[in-house]
């Protein structure tokens, strides 16, 4: 009689355990799909000012009010609120510098993708690069700038419109691909 007892009250603890206590345990549909999601790291810093040098010697200054390192299966560092570079020359003088609203920076490539509003100038020619689209990479040698994309280049004395453009970085010696126009303006009728 003991055994048939024992033997019931197993079989109502298991049938309690199957169909009250287990079912219990039901996961929330959003955890699971967050849990199985990837999300992509993103490590932010604000107000960011990092400089670039070869030998010693200060080659870049890069400023942003925002910093975005992406951790995806390419990671990135993007700069989405405007971005600002002054570039050095062998005397540490500023020759040259470069504003944008945006850029971003895959690490595995080596080159610099910078949109919106691009403005390179060179300070001592006064030459000035507008463009929407510009690459920068440090790796091309003479032609760290370039693009594919249409280009204006005021100098103190012309408007020079084109397709595509390459550049060394600090903007002295520069070639338009594809030149569409060429207009001379004498300097006292130049718009500021």
């Amino acid at each position: 009689m003991k055994q048939l007892l024992f033997t019931y009250l197993n079989k109502a603890f298991l049938f309690y355990c199957l169909f009250v206590v287990f079912p219990s345990c039901e996961n929330n549909e959003q955890v699971v799909r967050k849990v199985a999601s990837k999300e992509l790291g993103v490590e932010e810093a604000k107000q960011v000012e990092l400089t670039y040098t070869v030998g010693g010697g200060t080659k870049a200054i890069l400023k942003s009010p925002l910093m975005l390192r992406v951790q995806d299966s390419v990671p990135y560092v993007e700069f989405p609120k405007n971005i600002s570079v002054d570039f050095y020359n062998v005397e540490g003088k500023v020759e040259s510098y470069l504003t944008a609203k945006y850029a971003r920076y895959k690490e595995t490539k080596g080159a610099v993708f910078i949109r919106d509003s691009v403005r390179v100038i060179n300070i001592l020619k006064g030459d000035t690069l507008y463009c929407k689209e510009l690459y920068w990479d440090r790796q091309r040698k003479g032609n760290e700038f370039y693009t594919d994309k249409p280009v204006k280049i005021r100098t103190r004395t012309q408007i020079i419109d084109g397709i595509g453009m390459e550049s060394d970085q600090d903007f002295k010696n520069w070639h338009i691909l594809k030149p569409v126009g060429t207009v001379d303006i004498p300097s006292s009728k130049f718009p500021e």
